[in-house]
């Protein structure tokens, strides 16, 4: 089994323009008095890799500890794409696709309004990018409440480096919080090595 991790580090991931910086600070430090050590982590819930949950743009929406983890388990399709999809575009790839999508654009895949709304009509339960968001930044929100409205998982902020288009298993459980629009999680794919 080869696994990927496709993760970003927490602390060294770029940060969403107006978001705040995640700090790490050390409560106890083993030699200072203390036999263990113990630490405290401030960050935003839409730091490094994440998932947003649909009450992120639609008030409405389920909450990230509401969501079933089986959204976030199960066969995915990885897409090398370039810029901004279309709804023309997401057509003609998603009878390709199993019910979560990874979309790989060197920081730069993105959904149009008119994708999103592909997407919301179909089968898809979750949709991801190595963007720090999933809409350009023309547009956030239109793509972003599509994708919430029709209950649809979104994994931004992903680490794809040497990731091959493909199909794979995904794993990328959100910690559970309830009330929350958005979770940190550990991301990961797993598919059998070729020629087995």
């Amino acid at each position: 089994m080869l696994i990927y991790d496709i993760t970003r580090e927490v602390f060294s991931a770029p940060v969403y323009p107006g978001d705040p910086k995640p700090t790490k600070r050390f409560i106890r430090s083993i030699g200072d008095d203390s036999t263990y050590n113990l630490s405290t982590v401030e960050l935003c819930t839409h730091n490094g890799t994440h998932i947003d949950a649909p009450l992120h743009f639609d008030e409405e929406g389920a909450d990230i500890g509401s969501m079933k983890p089986s959204c976030f388990y199960g066969k995915c399709t990885v897409v090398t794409i370039d810029g901004v999809l279309t709804g023309e575009d997401m057509e003609r790839l998603l009878p390709h696709c199993n019910k979560r999508l990874i979309l790989h654009g060197s920081g730069k895949a993105y959904l149009s309004v008119s994708a999103a709304r592909v997407i919301a009509d179909s089968k898809l339960r979750l949709v991801g990018t190595d963007a720090m968001s999933i809409a350009p930044p023309f547009d956030e929100m239109m793509p972003h409440l599509e994708l919430a409205r029709a209950g649809i998982a979104v994994l931004e902020g992903l680490f794809l480096e040497g990731v091959e288009d493909g199909e794979y298993t995904l794993s990328a459980l959100p910690l559970k919080m309830q009330g929350l629009e958005a979770s940190p999680c550990r991301a990961i794919l797993m598919r059998e090595p070729k020629g087995y």
